[in-house]
C-alpha cells in the first residue's frame, strides 16, 4: 500500500516548481507550459521577469492564449539573456536591416530588367526584326528617357510581341545604373 503512495508522489514537478523548490499541484499554472524536461526554459523567464509576475500575467490571460504568451515570454527572456542591453530589439533591428537590403537588391534587379528590356527592344528595332515601341525616343546607345512610350515597354503590343528572354546572351551596359556593383554576375 505504501508503494502505491510513493508512485503517485514520484510524479516530477514542473520546471517552475522544481526551480522554486515548491510542491507542484494539479492546478499549477506553470505545469502545462514549463515541463520538467525543459528546466532552462523557465530559468531564463524567472531570471528576467520573475515567477510572481509571470504567474500574474498567465492568470490574466485566457487559457487558449497562454501558450502563445509563454512562447513570447521565453523568446524575450532568451533574447534578454543573450543581449542584456538590447534584447529583442537587436533581433528586430537586424531583421529590419535585412529587409531594407533585400528591398534595395530587388529594386536594382527590377531596374536592370527594365534596362535589358529597353536594350532588347532597341536592338530589335535597329536590326529591323520588329517595330520599335520606343519610337523616336531611342538613342544610339539603346536607352531612352522616361517618355509616354515607356509604358509600351511594360505592356508590349500583343500582336507583334516577341519574347524578351529569347536571347542566348545579353551584354548589359551598366554605366548608367549607378555606382553599385551588380547583384549577380554571369
Amino acid at each position: 500500500m505504501k508503494e502505491v503512495g510513493r508512485k503517485h508522489s514520484t510524479v516530477s514537478p514542473c520546471a517552475a516548481c522544481k526551480l522554486l523548490r515548491r510542491r507542484c499541484t494539479q492546478d499549477c499554472i506553470f505545469a502545462p507550459h514549463f515541463p520538467a524536461d525543459e528546466p532552462h526554459k523557465f530559468a531564463n523567464v524567472h531570471k528576467v521577469f520573475g515567477a510572481s509576475n509571470v504567474s500574474k500575467l498567465l492568470q490574466e490571460i485566457a487559457v487558449q492564449h497562454r501558450g502563445d504568451a509563454v512562447s513570447s515570454l521565453v523568446y524575450e527572456a532568451n533574447a534578454r539573456v543573450r543581449d542584456p542591453v538590447y534584447g529583442c530589439v537587436a533581433a528586430i533591428s537586424t531583421l529590419h536591416r535585412q529587409i531594407q537590403a533585400l528591398q534595395a537588391q530587388l529594386a536594382m534587379a527590377q531596374a536592370q530588367m527594365v534596362h535589358l528590356r529597353m536594350s532588347h527592344a532597341a536592338s530589335l528595332a535597329r536590326a529591323g526584326l520588329g517595330h520599335s515601341p520606343m519610337g523616336a525616343a531611342t538613342t544610339s546607345t539603346g536607352s531612352s528617357s522616361m517618355s509616354p512610350t515607356h509604358n509600351q515597354l511594360m505592356e508590349p503590343d500583343t500582336i507583334n510581341a516577341k519574347p524578351v528572354f529569347a536571347l542566348d546572351m545579353v551584354v548589359l551596359d551598366q554605366t548608367n545604373l549607378g555606382s553599385e556593383p551588380p547583384i549577380w554576375s554571369f
